[in-house]
């Protein structure tokens, strides 16, 4: 007999596939506004040039912090979403990381700042997992389901985009904006583009606050509440026999995906495509300049805070800061080059994601066909592509894109499945925070402290091989976790 047709969409429905999207697409906006705000605010606040080495040593510290609260808090997030409700959390973790950059925009300290950016990623580990349990079970209709996760998801890889686009604009008009009682530092007119940026963060809050009071609940869960038949959530449940291994295999899968792009996509810009060929030049212009800068450095640094001998050593400082700015533009640009083709890649790969799951390929087949090519593309990529121009170099960036981002999308359509009901957000939260954003980002630190320094070359040579090998070993240790994957087998309710 042939399938009968999904139901027509309703208003209702559009305003749900609106709202995830918003929602999906301003996680990665507000995590990426991290490395694009995070140098210059850092800068500002601890008074020191931006070539300063506490400038990589706070980000470094930002960057772990920020994870590690992501981790921990987006776990019990995953608890509060299956004790209060899938809209309700999904609701308050979006409200968190649109009012929390805000907050950091008017920060006077760099403690202030560190610790909005990092409520705003506990806002943002609590909204992914509720968004997509709230969607699996919002559309009653398979094919529906799989459609619109699909896509909603998809939105996720312009948010990379989003925020580099924002960030441009801002820093062309930012003269032109006005103050709103942001901090201005000592001698400028104007705050510094960095809190225009983090300001923009609250964009997703409005239409979202018109919109909810129109969208619903969970049925399925909000009938289990008020009958009574609901079972508690906990962690402890997620390890009984039944769960064990879907819990533990989906956990290592995220942590892999999470591995690759922090332990090799997310350190391209900045620390492996300044090493491409077509910037020789500008690398041999900025060494004396550099070398100069760290001297200038050591010299601010022996000076105590606010006294006229550190005033003295930043003038010298501020010219060679006026020399290195046009070539640090150019690397830069290369960077964000390299970056846009990766975005690009993640967005194809999830789009084509979502189609090979409306056409019905098994799931274990289909995370197969992301994996397999990863085991050529990594290595190919960075031991074998960048040494080439940075054209070519580009488009192996979006290759990776493609087979890494991809398996972000194929979790978030998998993990509501292989969960029962009263578990959906607290199994999904185990996989997404703790095997994903606390134990996968750590990779970001294997490769840059602990495998680069076994190559030789250049810094950039060496995280381009490290990026190569780590990436590759950690395909290989996905395709053992995927090895043990169980086929869902249908909507788990009890």
């Amino acid at each position: 007999m042939p399938e009968s047709k999904a139901p027509k969409l309703t208003l209702q429905n559009w305003l749900v596939i609106i709202i995830a999207s918003i929602g999906f697409l301003f996680d990665t906006y507000q995590l990426l506004m991290t490395p694009l705000a995070g140098p210059q605010a850092i800068s500002e606040l601890l008074k020191v040039p931006l070539s300063n080495p506490a400038i990589t040593e706070w980000m470094g510290k930002l960057l772990w912090m920020t994870a590690l609260c992501g981790g921990v808090f987006g776990l019990l997030g995953g608890w509060l979403i299956d004790r209060l409700g899938r809209k309700f959390v999904m609701a308050l973790g979006i409200f968190i990381y649109s009012l929390s950059p805000v907050a950091g925009a008017f920060a006077h300290t760099l403690n202030a700042f560190v610790f909005w950016r990092c409520v705003t990623f506990v806002g943002v580990c609590i909204e992914f997992v509720a968004a997509i349990t709230w969607i699996a079970e919002i559309f009653l209709d398979k094919v529906q389901k799989e459609r619109w996760l699909g896509i909603t998801q998809a939105f996720a890889s312009l948010g990379g985009v989003g925020v580099t686009a924002v960030n441009f604009w801002i820093i062309a008009h930012a003269k032109d904006l006005g103050h709103l009682g942001m901090p201005i530092v000592a001698g400028a007119t104007d705050p510094s583009s960095w809190r225009y940026l983090m300001l923009s963060g609250v964009i997703p809050a409005i239409p979202i606050a018109l919109m909810l009071p129109f969208v619903p609940e969970s049925r399925i869960w909000r009938e289990k509440k008020l009958a009574g038949t609901l079972k508690r959530p906990s962690f402890a449940a997620l390890f009984s026999p039944e769960l064990r291994r879907i819990t533990l295999v989906t956990a290592g899968l995220s942590a892999c995906a999470y591995g690759v792009a922090f332990g090799a996509l997310q350190l391209t810009p900045g620390r492996i495509a300044p090493g491409l060929p077509n910037l020789a030049e500008q690398r041999k212009a900025m060494k004396p300049l550099q070398d100069e800068a760290k001297v200038l450095n050591d010299k601010l640094n022996a000076t105590p805070i606010g006294s006229p001998e550190r005033v003295a050593a930043m003038a010298p400082l501020k010219v060679n800061g006026g020399k290195l700015k046009p070539l640090q533009d150019t690397v830069k640009k290369v960077g964000s080059e390299a970056q846009f083709y990766q975005e690009m890649g993640g967005l194809a790969g999830r789009i084509v994601l979502a189609l090979l799951i409306i056409i019905g390929i098994g799931r274990r087949l289909l995370l197969r066909l992301l994996q397999v090519p990863g085991l050529i593309i990594l290595p190919l990529t960075y031991l074998v592509l960048y040494k080439q121009d940075a054209a070519v170099f580009a488009w192996g960036m979006a290759a990776a894109g493609f087979v890494t981002t991809s398996q972000f999308s194929f979790l978030g359509e998998y993990l509501p499945k292989v969960f029962p009901l009263h578990l959906r957000g607290t199994g999904g939260s185990f996989a997404t925070n703790v095997g994903g954003r606390m134990i996968g980002t750590s990779a970001a630190f294997l490769t840059a402290n602990v495998v680069a320094p076994m190559f030789k070359g250049s810094p950039f040579d060496q995280m381009a091989q490290a990026a190569g090998w780590v990436g590759l070993g950690i395909v290989i240790l996905s395709l053992i976790f995927g090895s043990l994957l169980p086929e869902p087998k249908g909507e788990n309710l009890d």
